[in-house]
């Protein structure tokens, strides 16, 4: 992000940041850093009228896609209203953060307030008066198209330790409202999306996505619904009204495949994808004149192993191997929707890059502590996408109508695993000389486990986002690694 000093108040500060902004090689991401004695004050001009910026942070799930991900933090209740309401995060040792918007300082396009408030833990004397935190947001209109959106923080917290933060904050907010800009230019209004696995790592930031922009998420879920927000949803013999008013179907659900590969697990991961899947596609095409949108998790794991350099796209050959088999047989249970004249898309998934899963979750203490290091030669290729360009991917399959079928969901720069190490290590500022001792892997996986994923090499390019124009956020993987870390 490039930097500048404080500009002045007021219309001259607007016209300063517009035409910076005008000038950044990465719109919306140019910003004014002001630090003081007592808090920070940062801004940054977005892409969007005053209005809808506004009406983006009063929708369910802007907490959620402004919280970072490296901060070991839950979101346990979101504000019902930036008016009056109350937003509760969790933080380790069964401390919470309790956030409440002052009603006085409510001024809708203009400006909310939330402080630190009762309700225990951090939010009790005397941690509530050490900690002091005040937070304003204003949103000043810079033109009809354009948005100046200010943070001003009274707290005790160094501004050091808040400014990552809200660089991160920022760079969600001007990114996410592009991709709801795009949706709505393609004429997708709001609909009703039905999602498996919202509760995971993906499922979870895309309903935030997904609400954020108006839409209505319903998730299918294998408990006791809780509100209306959720459906119960049996994999093997599902409700036939379970996807009554729905307009698309997003499939996330199936057993992790991390894990050593034993027959009960190999068993576990087949099962849990195949047949859910088809019977969800039945139920689609159960229902033709609704011409519903699925779009189904896959993985790249349908190339197999070990493809040395080749480059591989959605026309390449499948490998071979057990994730291969099963990938196949994934996708190939869709079939009955696509028959109905549904539009299907296969989301053909990379290695996903978030601390909060996946495998930089494990790697990242290991790292930090300075203990990481390639896997075996670190020849092979490793085809990353970071979090948010994942679920960007998601979201444009259910609006871009020309997307059918597999697409890989990867970052058009793989790289070897002995490059992700040392760029993971440089961001981190640790050394990575240590090579991982191979009976690590195999204990924890097996020799197939070793096979299939620690040691599996695909060099996968996504040329269907390519052909379609499609732009990452974070195409290289140091940038994604920096964004998602705070770094």
């Amino acid at each position: 992000m490039r930097q500048c000093p404080p500009a002045p108040p007021g219309a001259e500060r607007s016209a300063v940041l517009r035409e910076a902004n005008a000038a950044s090689p990465h719109p919306n991401r140019f910003a004014v850093v002001t630090v003081g004695e007592m808090g920070l004050e940062y801004s940054s001009v977005v892409a969007a009228p005053r209005q809808e910026v506004f009406d983006w942070f009063a929708r369910p799930g802007a907490f959620a896609r402004l919280t970072p991900p490296w901060q070991p933090v839950r979101l346990a209740a979101e504000a019902e209203s930036l008016a009056d309401g109350t937003a509760v995060l969790e933080l380790p040792g069964g401390l919470r953060w309790v956030a409440e918007h002052e009603s006085g300082s409510f001024a809708p396009p203009s400006r909310f307030v939330d402080r630190i408030g009762g309700g225990g833990g951090l939010a009790a004397l005397p941690v509530r008066t050490l900690v002091r935190w005040r937070h304003i947001h204003d949103f000043e209109a810079v033109d009809a198209t354009h948005t100046e959106v200010i943070d001003k923080v009274d707290t005790m917290v160094p501004a050091a330790l808040l400014r990552p933060m809200f660089e991160y904050r920022h760079r969600q907010l001007a990114d996410d409202l592009r991709a709801h800009r795009l949706a709505a230019a393609a004429g997708f209004g709001p609909v009703t999306i039905a999602i498996t696995g919202a509760s995971g790592l993906v499922g979870s930031a895309l309903t935030a996505l997904l609400t954020t922009g108006g839409h209505r998420v319903i998730k299918l879920v294998r408990h006791t619904p809780a509100d209306d927000t959720e459906r119960r949803w049996d994999p093997v013999d599902p409700d036939p009204a379970l996807l009554d008013g729905v307009d698309a179907v997003i499939h996330l659900a199936g057993e992790s495949i991390a894990g050593r590969f034993t027959d009960d697990h190999r068993r576990a991961v087949r099962e849990s994808r195949i047949g859910p899947t088809r019977r969800l596609a039945q139920l689609i095409a159960a229902d033709p004149a609704r011409q519903r949108t699925l779009v189904c998790a896959s993985a790249i794991g349908y190339y197999g192993p070990d493809r040395a350099d080749e480059l591989l796209t959605e026309d390449s050959d499948r490998g071979d191997g057990f994730l291969a088999d099963v990938v196949a047989d994934w996708e190939a249970a869709t079939a009955p929707a696509a028959e109905a004249g549904a539009r299907v898309v296969n989301v053909r998934t990379g290695l996903v890059q978030s601390p909060r899963g996946g495998t930089l979750r494990l790697m990242r203490p290991l790292f930090t502590a300075g203990l990481g290091g390639k896997l075996g030669s670190g020849e092979q290729w490793q085809s990353w996408i970071g979090i948010d360009d994942l679920i960007d991917i998601y979201h444009r399959a259910l609006w871009d109508r020309s997307l059918s079928g597999p697409i890989n969901a990867v970052a058009p720069n793989p790289v070897t695993n002995a490059d992700y190490t040392r760029v993971l290590a440089h961001v981190l500022h640790r050394p990575a000389v240590l090579p991982v001792p191979s009976f690590g892997p195999r204990l924890l996986l097996g020799a197939q486990g070793v096979r299939e994923l620690a040691l599996a090499s695909q060099r996968v390019d996504p040329a269907v986002l390519a052909e379609a124009g499609h732009r990452f956020r974070f195409p290289d993987l140091e940038g994604a690694l920096r964004h998602i870390l705070g770094r």
